[in-house]
């Protein structure tokens, strides 16, 4: 068998998703939907049949097949044996041995060890063309930054709006009730952008926007889970990061991390108009604290 061009990267620790992070930028928007599945659950999404990696993409079986000749092999069974090999040699690591104080941890420290590899795993998956794609985007003050959350994410997205505020002009959170979110779309165009926040469950009115600001122009930027929303279906740049912890409930942390992230490379990026924002927001404190 022949082998692929990623051979040599994987003989020296590498793997395929880092073959497949370095190459996103020059993947097709059908070829990045592959690969956002497979990076978001890696290697397990691309260890189910062809029909199953792409119906999670949102894509035919014939276009996931174009994916993986893409990163050079000849056929499916390759591709999956190749992860196969990868998925014995992780497992046969003693770093994948839990440690004898960690045999019996308490709630405490087993959650906390979950939020670290949430954040490690999310950091390491992440493509960095996709951040600095993103980061394009958001420090472009010719565009218009519209931001919108979930039930339980809607917290990340003001987050998110009040950081980006300070930096640059025209932020607005999308907030209310859905039914008046259309008051904003209705003025969505091609310099319009809309950050999305949407983990499961995934919100059907919050889907519906995305795709109603698509069909207006918008660029769609997506934060999802490990699952992916819908959404990615048709959002332009697509982040995905872990969120399951043991608990009922999943967690916002590795997400903001990563908006964290964002928001340090955006505000070095756009230093000389960040810092006279920053200044002139902090003479109009000072103003509001005088007594009348």
């Amino acid at each position: 068998m022949t082998k692929s061009p990623d051979a040599a990267a994987t003989a020296s620790d590498q793997t395929l998703a880092t073959t497949i992070r370095s190459r996103l930028g020059s993947l097709t928007p059908t070829e990045r939907r592959a690969a956002h599945v497979l990076l978001s659950n890696y290697p397990f999404a691309g260890l189910e049949t062809v029909a199953q990696f792409a119906s999670r993409a949102g894509i035919s079986a014939p276009s996931i097949l174009r994916f993986i000749a893409r990163l050079g092999f000849g056929a499916y069974a390759d591709f999956q044996r190749h992860l196969k090999d990868e998925l014995e040699a992780q497992l046969q690591s003693p770093l994948m041995k839990q440690a004898p104080e960690q045999a019996n941890p308490t709630p405490l420290s087993a959650f906390a060890a979950a939020v670290v590899a949430n954040i490690t795993h999310s950091f390491e998956a992440m493509a960095p063309a996709e951040f600095d794609a993103i980061l394009a985007i958001i420090t472009d003050t010719k565009r218009r930054l519209h931001v919108v959350g979930g039930r339980l994410t809607e917290a990340v997205a003001l987050y998110t709006v009040r950081h980006l505020r300070v930096i640059r002009p025209d932020v607005t959170l999308v907030e209310g009730q859905a039914a008046t979110w259309r008051d904003q779309v209705i003025d969505f165009g091609k310099r319009d952008v809309l950050i999305v926040f949407d983990i499961r469950r995934y919100q059907d009115d919050v889907i519906l926007l995305a795709q109603e600001a698509t069909e207006r122009g918008a660029t769609i930027v997506l934060f999802t889970d490990q699952w992916l929303s819908p959404i990615a279906r048709f959002a332009r740049h697509v982040i995905s990061a872990r969120t399951g912890v043991p608990s009922n409930w999943d967690s916002n942390a590795a997400i903001l991390a990563i908006i964290e992230a964002l928001m340090a490379a955006a505000t070095k990026t756009l230093w000389d108009l960040s810092k006279a924002r920053m200044e002139a927001l902090e003479i109009l404190r000072k103003h509001s604290q005088r007594p009348g």
